[in-house]
This record gives C-alpha cells, sequence and structure tokens, in this order.
C-alpha cells in the first residue's frame, strides 16, 4: 500500500505548507507597510498556488488510486477534500486574488492591505480541507 502512504506523505506537507502561510508568512508579511505587503504578497501568492495546486492534484490522484486498488472509500473521501481546494480556490479565493494582482504597488493602501487580510483568513479554509484530508488518509491506514 505505497499509494496510500505517499497519499498521506503528500497531504499532510499540503497542510504543513498552508499551515506555515497562515501562521508565519501572512503575519510576518501583515507587518510590513502598505506598499510592501502588496509587493510580498504577489509572488509569494504565486509561487505557493503552483506549489500547493500541485500537492492537492497529487495528493487526490494518490488517494484515488489507493481506493482503487482497496476499495476502502477512506481514500477517495480523503483525495476528494485534497481536491476540494480548486473549486474553493477558484469560486471563493480567486476574486480576492485578481483585484490583489490587479493593484499596483503604488496604489497599495488600507483597502490592498484588508483585501490581504481578507485573502489569510480565506486561505485558512485551505489549510482546514488539507488538514481534513490528512486525517482521513491516517484514518484509513489504521
Amino acid at each position: 500500500m505505497l499509494t496510500g502512504h505517499l497519499a498521506l506523505t503528500v497531504a499532510a506537507l499540503f497542510t504543513g505548507a498552508a499551515f506555515y502561510i497562515n501562521f508565519a508568512e501572512q503575519p510576518a508579511r501583515l507587518a510590513l507597510d502598505d506598499r510592501a505587503l502588496l509587493t510580498e504578497w504577489k509572488p509569494a501568492y504565486k509561487r505557493g498556488f503552483a506549489m500547493q495546486a500541485s500537492l492537492a492534484v497529487l495528493g487526490f490522484l494518490l488517494g484515488l488510486a489507493t481506493w482503487w486498488t482497496t476499495g476502502d472509500w477512506r481514500w477517495l473521501a480523503g483525495g476528494l477534500v485534497l481536491l476540494a481546494n480548486w473549486p474553493y480556490t477558484l469560486l471563493g479565493i480567486m476574486p480576492t486574488n485578481n483585484r490583489l494582482m490587479g493593484a499596483s504597488a503604488e496604489s497599495a493602501g488600507p483597502e490592498t492591505r484588508a483585501l490581504i487580510e481578507r485573502w489569510g483568513s480565506l486561505h485558512a479554509v485551505r489549510t482546514a480541507l488539507g488538514a481534513l484530508g490528512t486525517l482521513i488518509f491516517l484514518w484509513a491506514l489504521n
């Protein structure tokens, strides 16, 4: 059941990255002035999105493969929870992301700061989805 262990590992990596963003990176960036805050957020978001999107898909595929070979629905459930980050991001977070990406550093101010604070709250849901997927995979392994 190598795929199950890999699914758990990928889900834990996703969750750890999401947790780091919410509990270390986001509070640190909020200590910056408005212009630096927006300037830091843009490349950090792009890199984080690429990493977490890949991990969510990989975790889903590994969970799907493990479900296929074992027949245990928990692997499918954990994979679907990880994959749920995609529609949540596209529907729930993307409008905020697009507004932030469209803002110039020169126009940064209280509105962009409020958007980044909102983004942090929205991103916490991704952390929760990752943790739930990880727990489901852990449950399936035991």
